[in-house]
């Protein structure tokens, strides 16, 4: 095993090392011409700030401190001794590491992703808007009918955007119809330019596969004529096949020097892609092209570094006076003002969908969702512990394999009864159980363990060993040959032992069937992350957290996993926990949102 420097050694328990921050802090000690306790500390604490999602670490949280027995300085003398130390950076020039002058000191290649991804996406929102002409303000009043009770048509209010501007960021909690609002806006786009070359992507296969679906009914739910719902694109990809992922992760086909050939990118699920994957994607995506972003701001940050979606829409809340009075203009709609007196382009380009067609005010499931969202733990649990009814329920350790056997009990029934495998999924995917960890007795792998030998004394499986009739696979890496994604779910059917097939769905009702020895890393999937299922819908959802808190449990944790479910929530955690998940957020240090919004407006 590598030995470090004796300082870092001492550190890596107190401060949670892993052996890449170790390295790292190594390295720079060794190119620095100054490798000072200062330098030391501040690389391995920036790597491992990386690692926990941060795109920099923020010297000041740390300045002062004592740790294991050695005291750091003020931030002052800190930023002084990093400056001299050769291995660290203003921005703008080449070196390791990168101190702003707000003292967030970045990994170079984070420094770069987060500055080219500002700066290109502050361009975009700085176009001046379009016009829109008579013909298609008809078509958008066509599209967007009046509708009873509905104060202002947030959804008309995204579209008049999207045919406005370069860059148009659409959020919304479930139900809010980001799917149908973006169907009408390429109406609108192609019928304005019918040649337009459009494309729908999303972070994951699965995400991209619902995005397909759910474009494609609502495609045929428009009232248009068959030829102009047929311009409409029905195929969505992920965003790694989007932009030509070369194997052995070599890099993209298309990138600055070789640019997708398109008019418009719609992307789905954007809370779900991390800065560099945001980075390329822009790069790639030629200037004149409009880039439209979809997602819930509210939900969990991607598992990799930043949180674009959440910086994106910073404190956006209304539109400045000129864009304000032209969109009401264009649709007849009470727009509201921004509250800052002078907004940033990017006010103009984010519009959030307020208004839920799947829940209605009494709705449980999505008063509990409103409640996580606003961190109010005592309404949530309130409303938790009021009902155990059709819509939301607790379940205590004894009752949590039973609960999780009946939510399964009609698929694997259907299983043993030789169905058509589409049966089979449509069943599978009226369920699932999740978990906030992926190890311990509650985490995905014990209770994927503990499940399958409950299902098995059930009755419901012939056997828990090998691939056995029924059992559910996640795929846990792409495979590009075999059209097998990262959050891919297939089901063993047809066969146990060494007969197995490994079936996926294939759009429009088709059906894969893969050999098990073919199949890139995978596991079992009765039970899955919350983000893993991200992009993902359930008619029920059974949600465990551990039985202590712990730092990985958050508001927005909870917040997707009760937004997964859509007509029933269930849960098994102890108040406490629930209770400080809820008032815990998602704070991942980043330059960005000051880059986009600039300053934070004072109260």
């Amino acid at each position: 095993m590598k030995r470090f420097p004796p300082l870092l050694e001492k550190w890596r328990e107190p401060l949670g090392l892993a052996p890449q921050d170790l390295q790292f802090a190594d390295l720079m000690g060794r190119l620095a011409t100054d490798a000072g306790p200062e330098l030391l500390a501040a690389a391995a604490l920036c790597s491992r700030a990386t690692g926990e999602g941060h795109l920099c670490l923020d010297l000041e949280a740390f300045a002062g401190r004592e740790i294991a027995g050695v005291a750091l300085p003020g931030i002052g003398g800190w930023r002084e001794r990093l400056r001299g130390s050769g291995v660290v950076g203003e921005p703008g020039s080449f070196h390791p590491l990168i101190l702003d002058p707000a003292g967030r000191l970045y990994l170079y290649r984070y420094w770069a992703y987060e500055s080219h991804l500002a700066e290109e996406l502050v361009w975009r929102a700085g176009q001046p808007p379009e016009d829109i002409g008579p013909e298609h303000r008809s078509l958008l009043q066509q599209l967007f009918p009046a509708r009873e009770g509905v104060k202002v048509d947030w959804q008309k209010l995204a579209a008049a955007t999207a045919l406005c501007r370069n860059l148009t960021v659409v959020s919304g909690g479930p139900g809010t119809g980001k799917t149908s609002t973006v169907v009408r806006i390429l109406a609108l786009l192609t019928a304005r330019a019918p040649e337009l070359r459009i494309a729908l992507a999303a972070p994951t296969g699965k995400a991209a596969g619902r995005l397909e679906a759910s474009v494609r009914m609502a495609r045929e739910a428009l009232p248009l004529d068959r030829e102009q719902r047929q311009r409409i694109p029905g195929e969505a990809s992920t965003l790694h096949r989007l932009l030509g992922a070369e194997w052995g992760g070599g890099g993209y086909r298309y990138h600055g020097g070789s640019q997708l050939p398109l008019d418009v990118l719609i992307l789905d699920e954007a809370s779900m892609v991390d800065v560099a994957m945001m980075a390329h994607l822009v790069e790639a995506l030629p200037r004149r092209a409009r880039l439209i972003l979809l997602g819930d701001r509210f939900q969990l940050a991607s598992v990799e570094a930043g949180a674009v979606l959440g910086d994106l829409c910073g404190d956006a809340d209304g539109f400045s006076h000129p864009f304000r009075e032209r969109l009401r203009a264009v649709t007849g709609e009470k727009v509201p003002a921004s509250p800052r007196p002078h907004p940033p382009p990017l006010a103009d380009s984010v519009v959030y969908l307020r208004h839920s067609y799947r829940f209605s005010e009494a709705s449980g499931v999505g008063r509990l969702a409103q409640a996580v969202r606003d961190g109010d733990a005592a309404a949530s649990l309130t409303l938790l512990n009021a009902q155990d009814g059709p819509e939301l329920g607790r379940l205590d350790d004894d009752r949590l394999l039973s609960g999780a056997v009946a939510g399964f009990r009609d698929y694997l029934s259907l299983v043993r009864g030789g169905e058509d495998p589409l049966r089979v999924f449509a069943a599978f995917d009226r369920f699932r159980v999740l978990a906030a960890m992926r190890r311990g007795r509650r985490g995905v792998e014990g209770l994927n363990h503990r499940l399958e030998q409950a299902l098995l004394e059930a009755g419901l499986l012939q056997s828990r060993e090998g691939w056995y009739q029924g059992r559910p696979v996640m795929v846990l890496q792409n495979d590009y040959g075999l059209r097998l994604y990262n959050g891919d779910i297939g089901i063993v059917l047809g066969g146990d032992g060494p007969g197995a097939r490994v079936c996926f769905p294939d759009g429009e009702a088709g059906l894969r069937w893969i050999p098990p020895s073919r199949l890139p890393p995978h596991e079992t999937a009765f039970v899955m992350t919350v983000h893993k299922s991200q992009g993902s819908e359930f008619d029920r959802v059974l949600l465990v957290l551990p039985q202590e808190d712990r730092p990985l449990l958050t508001r927005e944790l909870i917040y997707t996993a009760v937004t997964r479910a859509r007509e029933r929530f269930q849960v098994c955690a102890p108040d406490a926990v629930w209770a400080a998940a809820v008032e815990r957020r998602t704070r991942r240090s980043s330059g960005l949102r000051e880059a986009l919004w600039g300053p934070p407006v004072s109260a």
